[in-house]
């Protein structure tokens, strides 16, 4: 037994360091159900925030040592600085202090049948599609999501099955704490390379992770770095793809609303399922694929697939519609990383609206530097796209990259330090018949809703 699983089993007060974080508050809410009394902190208020302390627990805004009063065991995440004073002072005391992966990790060991979802993009969609699923379908899953899934308002729940399904972040390797049954690669791409450095170690790294699984790898055929790293691997395989060689693949696909895909699902030649999806954009083909792979590999039949998949909606924070006002279309999505900006801004651009207006909040100086071009590209593709100042987060600007840098690039582009600079310009220039979408992993989402917010007013 690893320490972490030990410690998990002989504490009752467990503090959480940044508690707010996407990954974070689904593990303190599948935790909180077990009984556990969870005390956290964050630096930000937010929806996480409000939603934790609605659950009944703790949660203090600003980092400071005599947070951690009380607490038998303490989690941090890797995004905290190695010099807040909360974190030093867990890291210098005497109880028990790891990093979210390791609870992660002992989490995942308490199950059966866990089905961790990987890939470059797309995690939280097909983690939020699957358990829809496997709700629906009364498997009884638990569930650690990156983000809300409607179903059940929460980033997470706690099950009486043996299933565990979670979303698995490469981030800085952390994923390798964890010991998944089964895991769902969706596809390799390059990011996060201020840590990996190329392709090739970001091929390595899921290799690795895959090969940890002991039933099963469900991947993407249709990738070539994941066809790459999955190739040597001595597992039982299951594809999803465009090719008739895949176990399952798509066939007669036409679209509803101009962006909202329907279609057969085959395999070995034969139809077995129709999917209608409410969630829009191509790539949501493959993701639902996905998802429909896992759940039959899980017990679920055809039908289950059908229902669940075709009733979900979207998580939180996925191209998520917000509401509309006077006509004007208020949403926000996740999109980060220059390819997911590029899938969800041509879903959208297919849509039908007068005028898509992309509201972009860069997400660390890293990724903007290394990507810069890339970046450059997609945020042409909107009528109009206007920028924040990029969100640092855990890192120092030492790249000397700044939003006007990519403005400069972008023709018609503007940007603004603040959110009701953004907020002022978007909304004295947006017309009935617009959308306007919020995109970014940080806190951008305010921006759509102080914009919804004054068109009601």
């Amino acid at each position: 037994m690893l320490e972490i699983d030990k410690i998990l089993k002989d504490v009752k007060k467990i503090h959480f360091i940044g508690i707010g974080g996407s990954g974070m508050c689904p593990i303190a809410e599948i935790l909180h159900s077990w009984g556990y009394e969870i005390s956290g902190s964050d630096n930000n208020d937010g929806d996480n925030i409000t939603k934790l302390r609605d659950l009944g627990m703790k949660v203090i805004l600003g980092q400071k040592p005599e947070n951690l009063e009380g607490a038998e065991l303490i989690v941090y995440t890797d995004a905290i600085l190695k010099d807040n004073p909360e974190l030093v002072a867990a890291k210098n005391g005497s109880v028990p202090c790891f990093e979210r992966a390791a609870i992660f990790g002992a989490i995942t060991r308490m199950y059966s049948d866990c089905i961790a979802v990987c890939g470059t993009h797309g995690k939280t969609t097909v983690t939020s599609m699957l358990s829809q699923v496997l709700i629906q379908a009364e498997k009884d899953p638990t569930c650690l999501i990156g983000g809300r899934l409607p179903l059940i308002e929460s980033h997470g729940r706690a099950g009486k099955s043996d299933i565990f399904v979670c979303e698995a972040c490469e981030y800085k390797n952390h994923y390798h704490e964890l010991s998944p049954d089964t895991a769902i690669l969706l596809n390799v791409d390059e990011d996060h390379l201020e840590f990996f450095g190329n392709l090739d170690n970001i091929k390595s790294s899921f290799n690795k992770f895959c090969s940890l699984c002991s039933k099963a790898v469900i991947y993407n055929a249709d990738d070539k770095n994941t066809c790459e790293t999955v190739e040597a691997l001595d597992i039982k395989k299951i594809s999803f793809g465009y090719s008739e060689n895949c176990t399952y693949y798509p066939a007669n696909i036409f679209y509803n609303r101009g962006a909202f895909a329907e279609f057969d699902v085959m395999s070995k030649g034969e139809k077995i399922a129709h999917l209608k999806l409410n969630i829009p954009g191509t790539h949501n083909i493959l993701n639902s694929l996905a998802a429909f792979a896992a759940a039959v590999n899980v017990g679920c039949k055809y039908e289950d697939c059908e229902k669940g998949i075709s009733a979900f909606s979207g998580a939180g924070r996925r191209f998520e519609i917000l509401g509309e006002v006077d006509g004007i279309t208020i949403a926000d999505d996740y999109a980060h990383h220059p390819e997911e900006l590029r899938v969800t801004l041509e879903a959208v651009m297919k849509m039908g609206y007068n005028t898509v207006w992309a509201v972009h909040q860069p997400f660390t100086y890293s990724r903007t530097k290394i990507l810069f071009d890339d970046f450059v590209k997609v945020l042409q593709i909107p009528d109009r796209c206007v920028m924040t100042e990029i969100m640092g987060s855990r890192e120092v600007n030492t790249y000397g990259i700044y939003t006007k840098d990519l403005a400069e690039k972008i023709p018609g582009s503007v940007w603004f330090n603040t959110f009701d600079e953004v907020c002022n310009y978007v909304l004295d220039n947006a017309k009935s018949g617009d959308i306007i979408i919020t995109l970014g992993c940080g806190d951008i989402y305010k921006a759509a809703k102080i914009m919804l917010s004054r068109l009601k007013g």
